[in-house]
């Protein structure tokens, strides 16, 4: 969905940029369609706002640079922020410049699906992680945890980035999420996320972004070709099958 809500006076992160001195001119990233349009045009944020896009179009990339730049603009120590940085983290986080509220709000939270367990294992590790979230998240199931993780986080006005976070989450479980962001962004937060998800990427009031190989352009929600396909394989799932094997 396109149509957002009314932008508020202020967002906490309103516009991405690349910085105009870059520290790694030869870096992989730059390759990237998205990141190449990134470089030359910006990505200019909503209250909400959705990339989607297929495997290897830079979903990822960008948002894990988002929010590590993010992380370390942030002016507290936010334990539950983010998880480590991971190996395989680009250091495009540190080619980018963040426009937005100034001094940052510090609430809500960097999740990816690749790293939640060793997130919550860090949690479960220090007492003080295990009492906020009612107990060792790791004693639930993988969605539960997730869930509980994030409701813990809304008590504070902040930053929501998600990278394909259906990947741990039962279809109600992505409509429980639904409603709770949708809460978070009407208590003045903000969402970015990342999904392969149709259901996820029509988060009421969302921005949508689609990326290929021209970078990313907004789209309506009924335009995206992951929705296209969805509605393709409930009106006959037997001859969208066939058609994929085809190609």
């Amino acid at each position: 969905m396109s149509t957002t809500r009314p932008a508020p006076a202020r967002l906490p992160l309103a516009r991405v940029e690349v910085r105009p001195e870059r520290r790694a001119p030869d870096a992989w990233f730059w390759d990237l369609p998205a990141v190449a349009r990134l470089r030359t045009e910006g990505l200019d944020l909503a209250p909400v706002t959705v990339l989607v896009g297929e495997n290897g179009s830079g979903k990822s990339t960008l948002v894990e640079a988002v929010a590590r730049a993010w992380e370390r603009s942030l002016t507290a120590a936010v334990k539950h922020w983010a998880p480590l940085p991971s190996p395989d983290e680009s250091e495009l986080w540190g080619e980018l410049d963040l426009r937005g509220e100034h001094p940052r709000p510090q609430g809500g939270a960097f999740l990816r699906a690749e790293a939640m367990h060793a997130h919550f294992s860090s949690l479960d590790e220090a007492l003080a992680g295990v009492r906020p979230f009612g107990g060792p998240l790791h004693a639930r199931s993988h969605g539960e945890g997730f869930l509980a993780f994030l409701e813990e986080r809304t008590t504070e006005r902040g930053l929501w980035i998600l990278d394909e976070p259906e990947s741990a989450l039962s279809f109600r479980s992505c409509l429980r999420l639904l409603a709770l962001l949708d809460g978070v962004v009407a208590g003045g937060s903000q969402v970015l996320l990342a999904t392969h998800s149709p259901l996820l990427a029509a988060l009421p009031g969302a921005l949508v972004y689609e990326l290929d190989g021209d970078g990313f352009t907004p789209r309506e929600w009924t335009d995206l070709d992951l929705v296209q396909d969805w509605r393709a394989f409930l009106d006959d799932p037997g001859r969208l099958l066939r058609h994929l094997l085809d190609d």
